[in-house]
């Protein structure tokens, strides 16, 4: 028996500018609207989604709050320039890789250290080194910024029996990166799995990285080994969703 097809969608609750907003931002990060393009005019919108005037400009709002999009006084509203980076993993192994790539690309990069401490880390991170409910870990906490606009939040975990009585526990940047620190004692990176999820940002992720919206953040668990079994660097990675995408390269 076929079901019919209102049966099996479910009722989009969101009120009418969140979700003109969220079909506008899938137009400019699909590139249907690309970088620099006016938006339909205020006209359009309002015919195309049966809204106010209003309601319409809410919508903008949320995108402007997102620097999705620009817009003056007396002017049309533009799709921003740069609004989505392309971020390929396998080449960004470490915070310090992934701020000369942004180089590269002729934006100025810089990071930020928030926190170095021994914690409690969360549970996948506990699960990935093994530990018990009460295990705890280094962290050292970065902010990653561009152009001075935050751009990813990462928390960078060690096992005490690697990281205590070496730089990683100090608050400073360690030179050469703690991938170069990691070889140096003897577990240089080998081997690294991610696991990348979509999720509503917490407190912590939502004040860091200025988010504006209920738009969900990209997570990254990425589980470093070297010789041996055991890691000797847990990373969870965070950045806004509708600022970022990951491209992934596999051979045939």
């Amino acid at each position: 028996m076929t079901v019919p097809q209102a049966e099996t969608e479910a009722v989009d609750r969101r009120s009418l500018h969140e979700r003109i907003a969220a079909d506008l931002r899938d137009d400019i990060m699909s590139g249907e609207l690309a970088p620099g393009a006016n938006l339909p005019s205020t006209a359009r919108l309002k015919e195309r989604f049966d809204a106010s005037n209003a309601t319409v400009q809410k919508a903008l709002q949320l995108l402007k709050e997102e620097s999705l999009v620009v817009g003056r006084a007396g002017a049309a509203v533009t799709v921003r320039e740069h609004r989505q980076r392309t971020v390929r993993p396998a080449a960004l192994t470490t915070p310090g890789r992934w701020l000369a790539e942004a180089a590269k690309h002729g934006t100025h990069a810089r990071s930020a250290l928030r926190e170095v401490a021994e914690v409690i880390p969360p549970a996948d991170v506990r699960a990935a080194f093994g530990l018990p409910a009460d295990g705890t870990a280094l962290l050292r906490a970065q902010l990653l910024l561009i152009d001075d606009e935050p751009a990813e939040l990462a928390h960078c975990y060690y096992p005490l029996d690697i990281a205590r009585g070496t730089a990683l526990t100090e608050r400073r940047r360690i030179k050469g990166g703690a991938t170069a620190l990691l070889t140096e004692l003897g577990h240089p990176p080998r081997h690294s799995v991610d696991r990348v999820s979509a999720r509503i940002p917490t407190q912590e992720q939502y004040q860091a990285l200025r988010l504006t919206s209920g738009t969900p953040v990209l997570r990254t668990l990425r589980v470093v080994h070297s010789d041996g079994e055991a890691p000797v660097e847990v990373t969870v990675m965070v950045k806004a969703g509708h600022l970022y995408e990951l491209q992934y390269e596999f051979e045939a």
